[in-house]
């Protein structure tokens, strides 16, 4: 069994690529950890099959489901990682995590993995898409989840942090494939962000990464955030679709690219102004 690091995955209705997941990852014997917010088709069975301990909780967002699983599941391992189901492993990264030794990272408590976003079938590699790096390895007991989020789940650790460059990990939501299934998840995105970012306007909801243009990929992330919530609605979504697509050249991505750029760039972050402008005038219908 792998001394060295677990798996914790959050799944509901993962029938189509759990399977997927977990034979990418099964060769490094490592124990995984499945929270399971009610599915309804074969995942709990296919989580049996491969040996993995289950729990259920209902889901709320998902900063709150990674969260609940950092802290009730009996993880015994120095280091945790954590995936989503519709992400797999690629053999380079297998390899990186293979020779993993907690020995030669002691003064490191998290490590960021590159990211490839695959939407119908296609590589997303412009847009500023790719490079992608994500926190998804940290020591346990110390990378926790941010509850400031409502939608976009982040781990963050405090102290040094390094970055896997090489190797990646894949991730391919076939449910999307179904531009219906796509809309409706992003409607339902979209409503949490606005409450989110409604928050923050009140101060009721504060970053817990400390901004910085220069510091680790979580840090850059939240100076980029800072700027979009100070930009007028309506025009940023503009804005940004014309730096995603022209600047950071997504226009490369081809007809399918242009589709995933318009939708998530520009149509999901219309939406949400949208909604902030209907909770500004509900909270003061008079003005």
């Amino acid at each position: 069994m792998n001394t060295e690091f677990s798996f914790i995955i959050l799944t509901f209705n993962e029938e189509q690529h759990l399977p997927r997941l977990l034979n990418s990852i099964k060769g490094l014997k490592a124990a995984v950890f499945i929270l399971d917010s009610g599915s309804t088709d074969n995942t709990l069975q296919i989580a049996e099959t491969y040996g993995a301990i289950v729990q259920q909780h209902v889901f709320i967002n998902h900063p709150k489901q990674w969260h609940f699983a950092l802290n009730n599941f009996a993880v015994q391992t120095p280091w945790i990682i954590g995936l989503d189901a519709d992400q797999i492993v690629t053999p380079e990264l297998f390899t990186h995590l293979q020779n993993f030794k907690s020995k030669d990272y002691e003064t490191i408590n998290g490590i960021y993995f590159n990211r490839k976003n695959i939407f119908k079938g296609k590589w997303i590699k412009y847009g500023g898409y790719y490079p992608k790096y994500l926190l998804k390895m940290f020591r346990a007991n110390i990378g926790y989840s941010d509850l400031n989020e409502n939608m976009d789940h982040r781990f963050i650790v405090p102290g040094k942090t390094v970055i896997w460059k090489e190797g990646h990990i894949i991730e391919e939501n076939l449910k999307e494939n179904d531009i219906e299934f796509w809309i409706a998840k992003h409607n339902k995105y979209s409503t949490l962000v606005a409450h989110e970012e409604f928050e923050r306007l009140q101060t009721i909801k504060q970053s817990a990464t400390s901004p910085s243009l220069f510091g680790d990929p979580n840090q850059k992330i939240a100076y980029l955030k800072n700027i979009w919530w100070k930009m007028p609605l309506y025009i940023r979504p503009f804005l940004y679709f014309f730096y995603r697509y022209f600047i950071k050249l997504g226009f490369l991505d081809g007809k399918t690219g242009f589709i995933f750029h318009y939708l998530q760039g520009f149509w999901f972050r219309l939406v949400i102004d949208i909604k902030i402008s209907e909770l500004k005038k509900k909270a003061h219908p008079f003005n």
